[in-house]
């Protein structure tokens, strides 16, 4: 398929504060980095939530961003696009981005509730043990990045097995989890420690390992939103304790 014969692909996502720049949005941060991943030629589009543009109207009535225009086909479930995108940008053209591994798809899944509930919290007394729930979620995290995959085990070897080096959930290549995961794990970092003084812990070496490799990549450094539209979107969220 050459590009000519390509569908037109654009992206539609939440705009920051400004009204142009990427806003915080964990779900449309997931689709552009799949989008970036899948090497295909893409438009993306920030829409002002405070005055939505009068062709979204027309072409998702009723619909939050992110949504997808494919064509002229228009998707507007985060999953379904997901979907959508892996099972007609496929090989041999376009890359698989599913994780070979099924526990890549759920490993941190409870991290984010654990910090949400972390953040909304105003109480003095449920602070303590709301943060050790997500420390524990992260030292979950940790745990599962520091163990080898099935496929990094030498079965011929007798020696003990040892932690994995792996960059990312599945291995040495992002897949459809750590987009899923990533921008998730980015407002987590970011909010807690403007709201919270709290950083996620160096003892956990393995997730930082997972992180500094994600930092590392366009696709995921170039597509997070900037501090200060995260600490926004969390201003009125992350209670004071009183």
């Amino acid at each position: 398929m050459s590009d000519a014969n390509q569908p037109k692909v654009e992206l539609f996502v939440k705009a920051g504060s400004d009204g142009q720049s990427i806003g915080n949005c964990p779900f449309s941060q997931r689709l552009f980095m799949v989008l970036w991943l899948k090497g295909v030629t893409f438009d993306v589009t920030t829409v002002d939530m405070k005055r939505k543009l009068d062709v979204l109207k027309d072409l998702a009535p009723g619909a939050q961003p992110p949504f997808l225009l494919y064509g002229s086909e228009v998707k507007t479930d985060t999953n379904k696009i997901e979907e959508f995108l892996e099972e007609n940008l496929c090989p041999p053209r376009y890359p698989c981005l599913a994780a070979r591994n099924p526990e890549a798809n759920t490993a941190g899944m409870d991290v984010f509730s654990k910090f949400s509930a972390y953040v909304k919290n105003s109480n003095p007394q449920n602070h303590e043990n709301l943060e050790k729930g997500l420390l524990k979620a992260l030292k979950k995290l940790d745990d599962f990045l520091g163990t080898q995959l099935p496929d990094e085990i030498d079965q011929n070897s007798a020696d003990e097995v040892a932690p994995s080096s792996r960059p990312f959930l599945d291995g040495h290549q992002l897949t459809l989890a750590d987009c899923n995961l990533l921008p998730k794990l980015h407002i987590v970092k970011v909010v807690c420690l403007k709201y919270r003084g709290f950083s996620i812990p160096s003892s956990l070496t393995h997730l930082w390992r997972y992180l500094n490799a994600a930092y590392a990549r366009e696709e995921f450094a170039s597509t997070c939103p900037i501090d200060d539209e995260i600490h926004n979107a969390y201003a009125s969220v992350a209670k004071a304790l009183q």
